[in-house]
C-alpha cells in the first residue's frame, strides 16, 4: 500500500477506536456506530489501494493496458506533435472498485510530462478529458510512442505520478495511481493493430490494447 494509503487508514482507524474508547467510557449510545462507520471506511481504504499481482504477457511489440476499468470510447484524434501522426484515444473509465494503480503500456522513457489544473466533472463523460485536472504522460521506444493521460473526476482529486521526465520504465510497471474514481486515455499512433472493443473490460498489465505494425 502506497504511504498516502497508509495515511488514510492510519487516520480514519485511530478514529474509529477514538469513538470506541469514548463509548467505553461515557456509555455514548452514538459513540459505537460511529466508531463502526469510520472501521467501514477503514476497510474500503485497505480495499481500495489493494495491488493484486499481474501476469505481464510477454511481447516486445504488445500495448498493454495502463488501468483497470472500462472502454467508454474509441476515438481518432488528429495529428499530435509528440506522435508525430494522427491517431487513436482508447478512453477507459475507473469506477470505485477498480483497482486504481496506472502502470506503463510499454517499455520506454518517460518523454514528457504535462500537468493542467481543471474541474472535477464525472469522469465518465466526454467532457472531462478536456475540462478536468489531468497529467500526461509521454514514453518511447524504438517501436514508437504513446501518451497515457490520467484524468480526475468528481471524487478522484488527487493525480500521483511516480516518474519523471528521462526516468526508464517497464510494460506493466506501476507509474502512478488516481484516488477514488477517474478516467484513462490512452491515445496510441497510427502504425497500432487495435486488440480491444467498445465496453471492454481492462485489466491494467495484463490485457493488450494494441500490437506496434
Amino acid at each position: 500500500m502506497p504511504k498516502e494509503g497508509l495515511k488514510l487508514k492510519a487516520l480514519t482507524f485511530l478514529i474509529s477506536l477514538g469513538f470506541f474508547i469514548y463509548s467505553y467510557v461515557t456509555a455514548n449510545t452514538l459513540a459505537p456506530w460511529l466508531a463502526l462507520l469510520f472501521w467501514g471506511i477503514t476497510l474500503f481504504i485497505m480495499y481500495f489501494f489493494r495491488d493484486p499481482e499481474r501476469e505481464i504477457p510477454p511481447g516486445e511489440k504488445l500495448i498493454l493496458s495502463p488501468s483497470d476499468g472500462k472502454i467508454v470510447a474509441i476515438e481518432k484524434v488528429p495529428k499530435l506533435d509528440f506522435l508525430g501522426s494522427p491517431g487513436t484515444k482508447i478512453s477507459t473509465f475507473l469506477s470505485l472498485w477498480d483497482v486504481h494503480f496506472i502502470r506503463s503500456p510499454i517499455d520506454g522513457k518517460i518523454s514528457y510530462y504535462k500537468y493542467s489544473s481543471g474541474k472535477f466533472r464525472p469522469a465518465f463523460k466526454t467532457q472531462a478529458s478536456l475540462e478536468n485536472e489531468q497529467a500526461e504522460l509521454g514514453i518511447e521506444n524504438h517501436f514508437g510512442k504513446v501518451v497515457v493521460k490520467k484524468i480526475a473526476g468528481v471524487l478522484a482529486r488527487r493525480i500521483v505520478t511516480y516518474l519523471k521526465p528521462q526516468e526508464e520504465t517497464i510494460a506493466g510497471g506501476k507509474i502512478g495511481m488516481i484516488r477514488f474514481g477517474s478516467r484513462v486515455e490512452l491515445i496510441l499512433p497510427e502504425k497500432v493493430e487495435l486488440k480491444v472493443q467498445l465496453g471492454q473490460k481492462l485489466k491494467a498489465g495484463e490485457t493488450v490494447v494494441g500490437v506496434f505494425k
